[in-house]
């Protein structure tokens, strides 16, 4: 096992703007954990380690309001491992199936863990109950640079069910880099997740997407609860540094819910401005210091026939769209990119009683 990278609060970057014409900022420099993954990604890259040579990425930026990130990416719709056949989202795991117990342990880069000494906000029982480790290596079919994957305790056999560690994990994960394209997500079983072994992923997008400052409204503002105004609709938490276990805590209260009524569900972390009543001058839209957690509950989707294009999955309903063939790729339009994905979000109306019932759940606690 390579050596163990140990953070506390302390290693949180909390002064993350995204660069324009008007607000020109100077990139903080690059964090000892963003520096770890990448040179760690490089080095397996170079060794063959990964099922394809990922270079540069055809990129384009599709016309309208949506500023869709299109890339070519036809090797990782051919070479990925084909995904295992999911009947539930509460299945269980299953030892003889492919999980991350069975991979190359060159493919590690190391194990992340979370220091709590001096914290005290966390109590002898959370120590003792939640894992404070997560093992980080490659995703062998990468979608974009540094693709790696996140998963605690792969011993501990979880399925593909969110936990609370897990997700404060993944919002720490993002705090501790210090580059606004740093991304982390979660696909759900039912929601084009693959390996039902409890994972996150986490990469690099060199660039801007929409949910990164669109515009929310407020649901259950005690418990920072928003509803995404644009398309794809969904859910949006919002933190920084000092709340991260609290709002951790709540998110995974939605999750759990969505869960136990088979909602399938997609997680996106990502850098972003504060919510809509925290921003007070046009300068604020371009502060990335906290995270934004956006949740989508969708149309669960069993052994379905795959779109031509792309799938639609955590980074998809984010924006960020990797295509499987050129053709698609070349003449897809914002217009497209909607139908496709509007095909596998709940229905308006069936939306609308979630967001009540969650609402409600929450304010229930």
């Amino acid at each position: 096992m390579p050596h163990p990278f140990v953070y506390s609060h302390h290693d949180f970057v909390t002064d993350v703007s995204r660069r324009s014409e008007n607000y020109p900022t100077v990139a903080p420099p690059s964090t000892k954990f963003d520096t770890t993954i990448q040179a760690g990604w490089k080095d397996r890259m170079d060794r063959g380690l990964f099922r394809y040579h990922l270079g540069d990425l055809e990129t384009r930026i599709l016309p309208g309001p949506h500023c869709y990130v299109a890339q070519l990416n036809i090797q990782r719709g051919i070479e990925r491992r084909k995904p295992q056949e999911i009947l539930s989202i509460q299945q269980e795991f299953n030892a003889s199936q492919f999980n991350f117990n069975k991979i190359n342990p060159d493919e590690i880069i190391f194990e992340l863990i979370r220091s709590t000494e001096g914290d005290t906000a966390s109590t002898n029982e959370g120590r003792l109950s939640q894992s404070c480790r997560m093992i980080v290596l490659i995703n062998v079919s990468p979608l974009e640079f540094g693709h790696c994957l996140f998963v605690p305790d792969p011993l501990q056999c979880f399925p593909q069910i969110l936990t609370r560690s897990a997700v404060q994990f993944g919002i720490e994960s993002v705090l501790l880099s210090s580059d606004p394209g740093f991304r982390v997500g979660f696909n759900s079983l039912g929601a084009f997740a693959s390996v039902n072994h409890l994972h996150l992923h986490g990469y690099y997008l060199d660039h801007e997407l929409k949910i990164e400052s669109m515009p929310v409204t407020p649901l259950v503002p005690k418990k920072g609860f928003y509803h995404m105004q644009d398309v794809p609709a969904g859910f949006l938490f919002y933190t920084e540094s000092e709340d991260v276990e609290k709002v951790a805590r709540t998110v995974c209260q939605v999750t759990d819910f969505l869960v136990d009524n088979n909602i399938a569900h997609n997680m996106f972390l990502t850098r972003g401005c504060p919510p809509c009543g925290c921003i007070q001058t046009r300068k604020d839209c371009y502060l990335r210091n906290g995270v934004r957690i956006a949740i989508w509950p969708r149309m669960a989707c069993f052994g379905a026939k795959e779109e031509s294009a792309f799938n639609v999955a955590l980074c998809e309903l984010a924006g960020h769209l990797p295509f499987k063939n050129k053709k698609d790729y070349e003449s897809a339009t914002e217009t497209d990119v909607i139908d496709i994905v509007q095909k596998y979000l709940l229905p308006d109306d069936a939306f609308d009683r979630l967001e009540q019932q969650v609402s409600s759940h929450l304010l229930a606690l």
